[in-house]
């Protein structure tokens, strides 16, 4: 090798880590979003979001996800809403967007849950047994509360109940009285998705569907939701 081709050998070597730099550039920088998003695309991208959500998402969250600020989420959130409702002259959709659990998520709208009932006549979910949306109430009306007042309350072990509950994603175990050692349970999440409500105390008086408020059950369970 002489002299004279030293230089291009070294431009070579360049070219080849210029190129090498290229090859291993992290792909996630391609689809980064580096300009605002469109106030229509950002209502797009919200529904599509939405459609395939397992759980509730909160405007922080999706601010967060399309790097967006929170107001604008806040106010193309409203306006998919708005258009899923028919407010803007559309006929209303067969689903909608509501806000349960500190989140949105789509619904099926209540106008068309008969054809979904009909949809699904042939399969056979499981559905909770009486005893354990009886104990369910119990917990969402008194919580948090141990075993063993749900026990006393409703007078049978309800042990097989409690883990069906917590197999469910229902309840949860919120924390261990350090005087006692009894574990005390309340609902989650999953419980107000399930209602369509959004907070606790949106759950419906359980006085008037008491059948003597004086008895020791109408008298333990209103004590905790009059």
């Amino acid at each position: 090798m002489t002299h004279d081709e030293q230089p291009d050998v070294e431009l070579e070597v360049q070219v080849a880590e210029e190129t090498s730099e290229v090859l291993v550039q992290d792909p996630r920088e391609s689809l980064a979003i580096t300009e605002p998003i469109n106030p229509d695309s950002l209502q797009g991208a919200i529904e599509a979001i939405l459609m395939v959500a397992e759980v509730p998402l909160s405007l922080v969250h999706l601010a967060t996800s399309l790097d967006t600020p929170v107001p604008d989420i806040r106010q193309a959130v409203l306006a998919v809403k708005d258009d899923f409702d028919g407010v803007n002259g559309n006929r209303p959709r067969g689903f909608e967007i509501r806000e349960v659990g500190g989140g949105w998520r789509v619904f099926v709208r209540e106008d068309y849950e008969w054809a979904v009932r009909e949809f699904i006549s042939n399969e056979n979910p499981t559905k909770l047994s009486q005893a354990a949306l009886e104990t369910l109430a119990v917990i969402a009306y008194r919580q948090p509360i141990a075993r063993g007042q749900i026990a006393s309350i409703r007078g049978v072990n309800v042990d097989s109940v409690v883990r069906t509950l917590l197999s469910r994603g229902l309840i949860t175990e919120l924390f261990t009285d350090s005087e006692t050692g009894a574990i005390n349970y309340g609902t989650t999440p999953t419980f107000l998705e399930t209602l369509g409500i959004n907070a606790l105390e949106d759950l419906p008086l359980i006085s008037p569907y008491l059948p003597d408020a004086n008895s020791e059950l109408g008298s333990d369970i209103s004590d905790g939701k009059k």
